[in-house]
């Protein structure tokens, strides 16, 4: 338990430390430091801690159960991973109608990968790990919207060809996790078989 608890510490640290920086002129570390610095270190402490919380999650299985979800969660679950992927793939497009309505289409991605990864797994080690991406993606969010990031604004030039790429990118992704990635990075079926 101990590398997920660390690893989850350094990787949010090192968000959290984001969101509450100071912006302002002379007091933001990231001027102080500049780019490249800032980030290289802050990848780092990252990296570090995403390696860790992933050893971790692993080491941890079995460690304990929450609640026992039924199956038909484990379903839902499936079907929330399909706009969550297309979110996913609209956050890191050029801004399309997915990403304008969406404002933070990442943080929107995260909040339903992890109430839908909550909803079917009652794991002790699943309950900290999605539990705790859950709550840093409404802490996130919260702290965008109090310094007036509200992503795309209504001027921003939109492409709906951005939209019909999302949501092919997503698809195609879901159908890889669905297919092998899931069973061949988490070790289990994505959709899980029985009644």
């Amino acid at each position: 338990m101990k590398f997920l608890v660390l690893g989850l510490v350094l990787f949010f640290g090192t968000h959290l430390f984001s969101a509450l920086r100071s912006r302002a002129p002379g007091e933001d570390l990231r001027q102080k430091l500049g780019y490249g610095p800032f980030m290289l270190g802050y990848s780092l402490i990252a990296l570090t801690g995403f390696v860790l919380f992933v050893y971790g999650y692993g080491q941890t299985r079995g460690a304990g159960t929450v609640y026992t979800p039924p199956m038909a969660l484990q379903h839902l679950n499936a079907l929330i991973m399909v706009p969550a992927l297309i979110l996913l793939a609209a956050s890191q497009l050029p801004a399309g109608r997915i990403r304008r309505a969406s404002k933070h289409p990442m943080l929107l991605a995260v909040k339903l990968w992890a109430v839908g990864h909550l909803l079917a797994n009652g794991e002790l080690n699943s309950v900290i790990l999605f539990g705790s991406f859950l709550a840093y993606a409404v802490f996130d969010r919260i702290m965008l919207k109090r310094r007036g990031d509200v992503g795309p604004g209504p001027e921003a030039t939109v492409s709906a060809q951005m939209d019909g790429l999302a949501v092919g990118l997503g698809l195609a992704v879901y159908a890889a996790f669905i297919l092998w990635l899931h069973p061949l990075l988490i070790g289990v079926a994505a959709i899980p078989v029985g009644s």
